[in-house]
């Protein structure tokens, strides 16, 4: 696919990061032909598929890697732009209730209760990145108002 008909949200700052995130996961190169749309659209579930998903389920390791990459291209733009190192800890039970944290030094910048995440996906590409950029912003203002926690 060309440059001049790809979509341009993969051509912002999270989707560049998520499509990094996802290409380091691919350790056995399985994705290595695949275009960055290719790779992000696992990311992309519609409702009419989500509601074909269980309401409860064991989680795999695919999906798994999908809500570790999303986490962490969002601690890495946290880390871009306030020049601290941001840390994603993610604890989640086989059936796929849990919690992820983002932490900048000692302050807690996302605190986000998971649910259903063997269900993990987005409407759209556009509806991901908006939901990265609620995490980002709330984090950049926690980081603003304590940046002596943070270790700023």
């Amino acid at each position: 696919m060309s440059n001049t008909t790809a979509d341009p949200i993969l051509e912002t700052d999270f989707m560049k990061e998520m499509v990094r995130q996802m290409r380091a996961l691919d350790t056995f190169g399985t994705r290595d032909g695949q275009s960055d749309e290719a790779l992000l659209s696992q990311f992309v579930i519609s409702p009419e598929k989500r509601k074909e998903i269980p309401l409860v389920a064991d989680m795999d390791r695919a999906t798994l890697a999908r809500v570790n990459a999303f986490y962490n291209a969002v601690a890495v733009l946290i880390e871009k732009e306030c020049g601290r190192m941001a840390t994603v800890m993610l604890s989640l039970n086989g059936e796929g209730f849990g919690r992820v944290i983002i932490s900048v030094g000692k302050l807690l910048v996302v605190d986000k209760t998971l649910r259903d995440v063997h269900r993990f996906g987005f409407d759209s590409l556009s509806k991901m990145k908006t939901e990265a950029d609620k995490l980002l912003s709330v984090a950049l203002n926690i980081v603003g108002d304590h940046p002596d926690v943070a270790g700023m």
